[in-house]
C-alpha cells in the first residue's frame, strides 16, 4: 500500500473541502462575531474586537470543515472519495482547517491587536490547535455517516 505525501493529503483535504457550506460558514461567523462584539459593548467591560473577530473565524472554519464532510455521498466521484479519506484519517483532515484558520487569525492578532510578531503567531496557533481538536473529534464522531469509512 502506497504511503500518501502531504501534497497527497493537502490535495484530499482541499478536494473535501471543495464542496463546504461556504455561505453558511460565513454567515455563522460573521454571527457569532457580530454577537461577540455587541455584547462586549452591552455588557461591562471594555468591547474586544480582536477577540471577536478571531471568534467568528473560528466558527467559520468549523462550520466549512464539517459540513464539508456532513454529506460524503454528495458531489462527484473526486469529492466523495477525498470525504471517505477524511472520515477515515480525521486527524489528518483537521489539520489543514486548523492550519487555515491560524493563517486567518494571525493577521488580526497582529494588525488589530497589535500583537508583535511572535505574540501573535502564538495566538493564532492556539485558535488554529482549538479548529484542529474540535474537527477531528467531531469527524471521528461522523464516520457513521459514510458507508466503507
Amino acid at each position: 500500500m502506497n504511503e500518501l505525501t502531504r501534497m497527497d493529503e493537502m490535495s484530499l483535504a482541499g478536494a473535501a473541502l471543495r464542496g463546504a457550506p461556504w455561505r453558511a460558514a460565513a454567515t455563522s461567523g460573521g454571527a457569532v462575531a457580530a454577537t461577540s462584539l455587541l455584547l462586549g459593548v452591552i455588557l461591562p467591560g471594555p468591547a474586544d474586537l480582536t477577540w471577536a473577530l478571531c471568534a467568528g473565524l473560528t466558527v467559520f472554519a468549523l462550520v466549512a470543515a464539517i459540513g464539508a464532510i456532513s454529506k460524503p455521498d454528495a458531489g462527484d466521484r473526486v469529492t466523495r472519495q477525498a470525504r471517505l479519506w477524511a472520515l477515515r484519517h480525521p486527524w489528518r483532515f483537521a489539520l489543514y482547517p486548523g492550519l487555515g484558520a491560524a493563517a486567518l487569525m494571525y493577521p488580526v492578532q497582529l494588525v488589530i491587536d497589535r500583537e508583535g510578531v511572535f505574540g501573535a503567531a502564538w495566538d493564532a496557533l492556539w485558535g488554529g490547535a482549538l479548529v484542529l481538536l474540535i474537527t477531528a473529534v467531531l469527524t471521528i464522531s461522523m464516520r457513521g455517516r459514510a458507508k466503507g469509512a
